[in-house]
């Protein structure tokens, strides 16, 4: 009886049995050690590793579940699992330290954002999908700051244009080619994203110790390697490879970027047939030596040659109403060959005198050779296409509105050379600090301009705009016949500059109110002397200040006050009037800036989120005015305009997704010039709306799969009028700008994922992906052909329409 009432007992623990098996095994790291107190668990079931880092857990039969594996000092790890077999089965991970890729640290300091400093991660700026990707790429993706043109890397901020942006790498200015006109002439960014270690930028309000601008600052830095690797990448529009290593025990670093650009991939996408062939390469060093604790040598260099060959062949393009649709056919002959070569060096040295003072001395110099030859004639007809749906010839062209010609001729050369010397210092005690610099810059430049433009409509050949009008054929004309446009100009020009700064920061606590604030001054003093004109010399005074204030509240807030009086002294491009004349009594241009913004830090959905909104207005005099073509800026070489510029911007990142950062922007601008007293009118510039997102995703239940999102729209700007219209007849807007580029990529090994065997543990990072530029193909303009008709004394603009939908292969190994 008792044998029966134990039996009865066994019973259900023999069944129960049957349900389960065990699941055992040994934690080790990297280095085969085993690791005691891994936490090992599934569900509400779980247990730790002994010393030996053996453990054992009982887990359900053929059933999935995921045993997730954790320790403080390991990253976790998670792997799923099904019992197959009532025996038990071993599972033995390995897992990877937390901390042992990182290469460097660095530290984040609050006091970038109390100084109105965005600062961007740097591998983001490697893997945003665009046109041109790299850092430019990721700053379009800010409020306030717009380009309509995806292949060009300038961009104008809050009003500005593109030459009143700052450029800094490691301390040391950089500058671009002066006779680029179009967006993919231009090649290469001197930023090379795979040296750079740290991106600032400020839109506004910034310190005296930077530079005499009116719109922003971005400040690069370049990194020290503390490794050898060699990074490669490749794709269907060109490619790098980087190499990087200390040497001489971390004394000597070195880092140094080969790089090539091919933009034939997105030229042909675009209306006009060519023959393209442009060859954009560059090469870029960075080396630092540490002789000892107090004093390290610094030397930077960039060789860049851009060929840039362009043969067009046909156009045809359709415009106008879908009740009045319009075809524009053009036949072209010629070619245009322009060559940009640039040449820059700079070495830097750091001097720590003690705790508190140190020095950096920098001596660098920048020399462009630039070359802009092309001659191609045009014959073009403008028709009206037929709209009639019954019509046997519906979509073709049944009547020719307007028939004619065009050559452009130009042999434009261009040398610059551009030296200089700084010496800046540091000086802390407590929480106080002061920077303080000088400065001194000779800028040689010669120019020697040829271009002119012939333009025949039926036979005729059309005068310069405010000429003798021409009534042919019903009045006989005796006068010459001359180009519509015709610029013959020698120049050569030299400026001297002195500049010089001082501010002071300091952070203080007003009970348990953090406060931070700084006071600057910069001033420039300028020769401008040219061999057609009289020298001419003047002075700047720039003072700047910001102010910070971060309460003891619950909710994490900054707010954030900036402000002062900028000036722009011109430059060689700012003194050279619509005719190639230069006038050297153009004075700076002087802008008072006044910017209030507000940090809030929040969680949302357990995760970190920052919003950032600010507003701004410049009051703005001595306007130089300009008009832009393509991404050529022509000024007027006068100071008689005045203007000004306002909005807010609103950004809105966070961990969307977790782990991943991503961000949505929003701004809004106004901005008008009144030119010469002749009325209020908007700017170049005056782009009302813009709004972007960059987002990033993963598949969850393949996190190595990852998508990326640059998704951007701004609102039309005034333009599309002839360089030398008068602007007050031409304000007509160019349609909106609408993109959306979408990147997808496989990460086969990372910092994260390591392999200890195979093909891929030769890898520290490989990573392949597809990029679909302009995914919905839309068809932006950046600017307009004007075809002029004598018989009707009418001028049509036609678009020029940006690059189309394209698929592009991209692949990047490190190892």
């Amino acid at each position: 009886m008792k044998k029966i009432f134990i039996l009865i007992l066994l019973l259900p623990l023999c069944a129960y049995a049957q349900k389960i098996t065990i699941l055992k095994g040994t934690v080790k790291n990297k280095d085969k050690n085993p690791i005691e107190n891994v936490s090992v668990k599934f569900g509400e079931t779980g247990t730790v590793t002994d010393e030996n880092g053996n453990y054992s857990l009982r887990v359900p039969y053929q059933e999935e579940i995921t045993v997730k594996f954790s320790h403080i000092s390991y990253r976790k790890f998670s792997h799923k699992i099904t019992a197959k077999s009532r025996n038990a089965i071993r599972f033995s991970p390995i897992l990877s330290l937390r901390t042992e890729k990182l290469a460097e640290v660095i530290v984040k300091d609050r006091r970038k954002e109390a100084q109105g400093i965005t600062t961007i991660d740097v591998a983001k700026a490697k893997v945003i999908i665009g046109a041109n990707a790299g850092v430019e790429n990721i700053l379009m993706t800010l409020p306030g700051v717009n380009n309509n043109n995806e292949l060009s890397t300038q961009y104008n901020v809050r009003g500005g244009n593109f030459d009143e942006n700052l450029v800094y790498v490691n301390g040391i200015e950089v500058y671009r080619p002066f006779l680029i006109r179009s967006g993919q002439q231009e090649g290469l960014s001197f930023i090379n994203p795979n040296m750079v270690q740290n991106i600032n930028f400020s839109a506004g309000g910034f310190q005296a110790k930077y530079g005499d601008k009116l719109s922003s600052v971005l400040d690069i830095t370049y990194r020290k390697p503390k490794e050898i690797a060699t990074t490669i990448d490749a794709s269907l529009l060109g490619g790098s490879v980087t190499f990087e290593s200390p040497f001489l025990d971390n004394k000597l670093s070195v880092i140094t970027s080969l790089r090539y650009r091919d933009n034939s991939l997105f030229v042909n996408s675009k209306q006009i047939e060519t023959n393209f062939r442009p060859k954009f390469t560059d090469l870029q060093s960075f080396v630092t030596y540490q002789f000892s604790e107090k004093f390290s040598l610094n030397y930077l260099s960039n060789f860049s040659l851009n060929n840039y060959n362009y043969q067009p062949i046909s156009r045809r393009t359709r415009f106008g109403t879908v009740v009045n649709p319009l075809e524009l056919t053009v036949f072209y002959d010629g070619k245009e060959e322009n060559n940009y070569f640039t040449l820059f060096n700079a070495i830097s040295g750091d001097f720590k005198a003690n705790e508190a003072l140190s020095f950096r001395g920098t001596i660098s110099s920048y020399n462009t050779q630039e070359e802009e030859y092309y001659d191609i004639s045009a014959a073009y007809n403008l028709g009206e296409v037929d709209a009639n749906i019954g019509s046997e010839n519906f979509g073709e062209v049944d009547f020719s509105q307007g028939i004619g010609s065009q050559l452009n001729h130009a042999r434009n050369d261009l040398d610059a050379l551009i030296n200089n010397v700084q010496i800046r210092g540091t000086y802390k005690k407590n929480r106080q600090q002061w920077d303080f610099g000088v400065k001194y810059q000779h800028e040689d430049i010669r120019e020697r301009n040829r271009e002119w433009e012939v333009i025949d409509s039926l036979g005729f050949s059309i005068r310069p705009p405010n000429s003798l009008t021409n009534n042919q054929p019903y009045e006989s004309f005796e006068g010459p016949i001359t180009p519509f446009q015709n610029i013959r100009e020698d120049n050569t020009v030299t400026i001297k500059r002195f500049s010089g700064f001082v501010q002071f920061n300091e952070r203080l606590f007003w009970n348990d109110t953090e406060v931070w604030f700084n006071l600057g001054v910069r001033a420039q003093n300028w020769t401008v002397k040219s061999e057609q004109n009289s020298s001419s010399n003047q002075t700047i005074i720039s003072p700047r200040a910001q102010f910070s204030i971060k309460p003891n509240w619950e909710k994490d807030m900054l707010f954030r006050f900036s402000g002062g009086w900028y000036s722009q002294p011109p430059s060689y491009r700012e003194l050279k009037n619509y005719n190639g004349k230069i006038n050297t009594a153009v004075e700076a241009q002087k802008s008072i800036h006044l910017v209030a913004g507000l940090d809030y830090s929040f969680n949302m959905w357990e995760r970190p989120f920052k919003l950032t909104t600010e507003l701004y207005y410049k009051d703005l005099s001595n306007i130089n005015a300009y008009a832009v073509d393509n991404v050529r800026i022509r000024y007027r070489a006068d100071n008689v305009t005045t203007g000004y510029a306002q909005g807010f911007d609103l950004r809105l990142n966070g961990e969307f997704v977790p782990g991943s950062e991503s961000w949505v922007s929003l701004g809004y601008l106004k901005t008008e010039e009144n030119i010469d007293n002749r009325g209020t009118i908007s700017r170049p510039s005056d782009q009302r709306l813009k709004f972007a997102i960059l987002f990033q995703d993963y598949v969850p239940n393949l996190p190595n799969l990852k998508a990326y999102l640059n998704l951007v729209y701004n609102t039309g700007v005034p333009g599309g009028a002839p360089a030398y219209a008068d602007v007050y007849k031409f304000q007509e807007r160019l349609r909106d700008y609408k993109r959306a580029d979408l990147g997808v990529s496989y990460v086969f090994a990372d910092a994260n994922k390591q392999y200890t065997t195979g093909w891929l543990s030769k890898f520290k990072e490989l990573t392949a992906g597809l990029e679909l530029f302009n995914m919905f193909d839309i068809q932006n303009s950046i600017t307009n052909t004007w075809v002029r008709d004598v018989y009707s004394k009418n001028q049509f603009g036609i678009p020029n329409f940006m690059t189309g939908r394209v698929l592009n292969f991209k692949i990047s190994m490190k190892f």
